[in-house]
């Protein structure tokens, strides 16, 4: 399982970026993906998630409406849209994916075990 993340950079308030999550080593159509962000001094949290089954997606609160995940699985990729990027976005963020030796439902953050190495953003006048 390989998960290789990009996209971040140095954007200012208001500005947007969009991460990609290119993925390699398991089907993809089979399972949950999910963003991560780890700000320094800070625990990792959960962002957002995208579920395999139906498509349905979770926000946290903090970005609701602003961030936009989604996922092409033909292409063995995964995006995460965020516009209208704050100071309090930034952060190194990571995706993960839930794979396992059976399909997933849903999605959950404390199932994901996999993850790629992170991409910094940094939002800041």
């Amino acid at each position: 399982v390989q998960l290789q993340a990009s996209g971040g950079g140095l954007v200012q308030p208001g500005e947007s970026l969009r991460l990609s999550c290119v993925t390699s080593g398991f089907t993809l159509d089979y399972y949950a993906m999910g963003w991560f962000r780890q700000a320094p001094g800070k625990e990792r949290e959960g962002v957002s998630c995208v579920s395999s089954s139906d498509g349905g997606t979770y926000y946290v609160e903090s970005v609701r409406g602003r961030f936009t995940i989604s996922r092409d699985n033909a292409k063995n990729t995964v995006y995460l849209l965020m516009n209208n990027l704050r100071p309090e976005d930034t952060a190194v963020y990571y995706c993960a994916t839930d794979f396992g030796p059976s399909p997933t439902y849903g999605c959950s953050f404390s199932r994901f075990r996999y993850w790629g190495q992170g991409t910094q953003v940094t939002v800041s006048s």
